[in-house]
């Protein structure tokens, strides 16, 4: 019997717009190729640690697939491209280098307490997906 390959997201559990992103990716993973972990979960700094990735960097989500780590405006379009319905043609934006992407990338994540929201603690899934997160 061979095991379903996925890809994970490591997310700022505490960020409502991270929060919303995952929802987002969950109704639209109709393949079931994604899981995910929150940064502050053990589960998660696990994943950080086992792809030497410093804990302290919360300005970002990764995505960890196929042994490769991407971050920023890079992990978004992959996730992007993985997604059912039209989504995938926006993984065009590829083709514009990740330093210019990550300008606008980084404008949001640093603002995204202050225009979104923070909880207090991270969100728990629902029954429905629980299974999804790690």
């Amino acid at each position: 019997m061979s095991q379903k390959k996925h890809a994970v997201i490591i997310f700022d559990g505490l960020c409502n717009l991270c929060n919303n992103k995952i929802n987002f990716v969950i109704r639209n993973d109709k393949k079931d190729y994604f899981r995910f972990a929150p940064l502050q979960s053990e589960i998660g700094k696990k994943q950080l640690a086992k792809h030497h990735i410093h804990q302290h960097n919360f300005n970002t989500f990764f995505l960890l697939e196929n042994n490769k780590t991407y971050k920023q405006s890079t992990a978004v379009l992959r996730i992007i491209k993985k997604l059912d319905g039209l989504w995938p043609i926006l993984y065009v934006l590829i083709i514009i280098p990740a330093f210019m992407r990550n300008v606008i990338y980084n404008i949001i994540a640093k603002n995204r307490y202050k225009w979104w929201g923070k909880r207090d603690s991270c969100a728990v899934p629902d029954g429905a997906n629980l299974e999804k997160f790690l």
